[in-house]
């Protein structure tokens, strides 16, 4: 039997790391971590309050949503997960939150709107909103009907997994992504902080512009490009 151990004690640490930055309350959210090798991914299982998460918990499945190893069921996001790992072959991580300031933003059925420079520091577009799924959609295999809204989204907007590694699915929540679930976890919060900054912004002055290109491709380019100064070589 495969050993599973560290990807295990790797999703475990990561789903321990949503309340702490806030992102979760009681079961509203689940992180996963993917062993390309293997050829698996590990996940939360569905409905376990993170107060009483243990590690040998953590559900292992294959990229078709099989069970592989655990005794407990997979999050009920497991399908998403699933179809997002293995379309996406670059990621690593996959965090699914319903985070206040992002899902607000996704009931409201917007993107959030690029307006300053901690949003392009990260990102140098709007957080994408994809559009609320159809009835035959939800009527269907709604989870992994899901992953493929976050899909498709995506490739209609020109985008890799790679250059926008968030995205909010309408009347539900955000999802966000990584080559390693470490970063996934930080996208999540970034997207919190930037969806909360956006929502303030606009309470403040209904009329307040997007950022400018100049400052987007600064901030950007500055920490992502090929002459980036920002940290330590």
């Amino acid at each position: 039997m495969e050993d599973y151990k560290d990807i295990k004690l790797a999703a475990f640490k990561a789903n321990m790391r949503l309340p702490e930055l806030g992102l979760v309350l009681f079961t509203f959210g689940n992180a996963s971590v993917a062993d390309r090798s293997k050829g698996v991914f590990a996940i939360k299982p569905s409905g376990v309050p993170y107060d009483v998460l243990k590690p040998e918990d953590i559900v292992i499945m294959d990229y078709d949503g099989q069970l592989i190893q655990g005794e407990m069921r997979p999050s009920s996001d497991t399908k998403t997960h699933a179809l997002l790992y293995k379309q996406w072959p670059s990621i690593g991580g996959v965090v699914h939150t319903h985070s206040t300031y992002a899902t607000a933003w996704a009931q409201a059925q917007k993107d959030i709107p690029i307006m300053g420079t901690t949003h392009a520091d990260h990102l140098t577009t709007d957080v994408p909103c994809a559009p609320p799924m159809s009835d035959e959609m939800i009527k269907g295999d709604y989870e992994h009907e899901t992953g493929w809204q976050i899909i498709n989204e995506l490739s209609k907007r020109g985008w890799s997994p790679s250059e926008v590694e968030m995205m909010l699915v309408a009347n539900h929540a955000p999802f966000t992504w990584g080559a390693t679930v470490d970063k996934a976890v930080y996208n999540s919060a970034v997207l919190e902080e930037v969806a909360k900054m956006a929502y303030i912004s606009l309470g403040i002055n209904p009329e307040a512009p997007r950022l400018k290109d100049a400052l987007i491709n600064k901030h950007y380019e500055r920490k992502h490009g090929a002459g980036s100064y920002y940290g330590q070589n």
